[in-house]
């Protein structure tokens, strides 16, 4: 054990979860590659968790992740206490109209389980990699829906273990944001979904699966779309349609197969990167920041990362 995760681990609570120091998380999320957590915390239960918040030392840097499908964990790894949301946290059940999913539930397994129970509205999350914690975070979207256009409430705990509850309006939900501080823990969402025949809403989430595997790299070491669309202000400003999409404008700066180390952006959807073996976490972001380089020169615009880069970089 390091000096610095035994220094974090003798000041942290007791508690019925689980601590483990220097455990990796680049290599198991998407991208398979990136540091560690200096200490990983996985609590038993929320009631585990709330202990924990309300009791863990000032000044020791807490990080959450659930499914680590968009992010990108530096080289140098994660300082502090990394929550790492367990199955307690994966939960989803259908009452009427609602369904709620716990903020580990992976977005394909919400769809499905509603749409086997003859709920429709939800399909749209079939093609959402990552679980509902995240989706919440970013407001997640695709085929013309998005988490606030379905949300009933959430729950989110905040950095003393305080529950809260919280409608879209509370989140100020637009595209690809929430207004709310990265410093709250989400633990479930409620959605509204309708009544409809089980076949029918499956043969609309098979031409989701089919559109994806159409045009995405679904099955390659990615993240899901690396930048979001730019704004229509921003698209007007640099002279370019407003129905502009994001992967025409990455395109039209060579971007499409553009390879840094071991990081490409895929052939196949040019707004998609990819680890192809051997990437580092550096290899993707210096990727990225290329891509945002050359858009900002050529058109003045500057992409917004969907992906979520933390950590500290080797050297650090």
């Amino acid at each position: 054990m390091s000096e610095a995760a035994q220094s974090i681990l003798t000041g942290l609570p007791e508690v019925r979860g689980r601590y483990k120091e220097n455990a990796p998380l680049g290599a198991i999320g998407w991208f398979r590659c990136g540091g560690t957590a200096e200490v990983q915390f996985k609590p038993a239960d929320i009631e585990d968790l709330q202990h924990f918040l309300k009791d863990c030392p000032e000044g020791v840097p807490i990080n959450i992740f659930g499914a680590l499908s968009n992010s990108i964990i530096r080289d140098g790894g994660l300082e502090g206490v990394t929550i790492r949301l367990g199955r307690e946290f994966s939960a989803i059940d259908i009452e009427g109209d609602e369904v709620t999913a716990g903020a580990l539930a992976l977005d394909a397994n919400v769809a499905s389980v509603s749409a086997d129970a003859g709920r429709g509205g939800l399909e749209f999350l079939s093609g959402i990699p990552g679980s509902i914690g995240g989706a919440l975070r970013m407001n997640a979207g695709c085929y013309g829906t998005e988490i606030k256009d379905v949300l009933i409430s959430c729950q989110a705990l905040d950095k003393k273990g305080a529950l809260h509850s919280f409608t879209p309006e509370d989140l100020g939900m637009s595209y690809r944001h929430i207004d709310l501080s990265t410093d709250y823990i989400f633990i479930n969402a409620t959605f509204r979904s309708k009544k409809e025949t089980p076949e029918i809403v499956l043969a609309r989430m098979a031409d989701i699966k089919k559109s994806r595997e159409d045009a995405q790299p679904i099955r390659e070491k990615t993240g899901g779309s690396t930048f979001a669309n730019p704004s229509t202000q921003d698209l007007e400003k640099a002279g370019l349609p407003l129905d502009t999409k994001v992967w025409k404008i990455i395109d039209s700066v060579g971007g499409r197969g553009l390879t840094i180390g071991g990081a490409m952006m895929s052939e196949k959807h040019c707004n998609f990167m990819i680890n192809n073996g051997m990437a580092t976490a550096q290899d993707l972001e210096d990727l990225g920041e290329e891509i945002r380089a050359r858009v900002l020169e050529k058109h003045g615009i500057t992409l917004r990362w969907e992906i979520r880069r933390i950590g500290k970089k080797l050297g650090e």
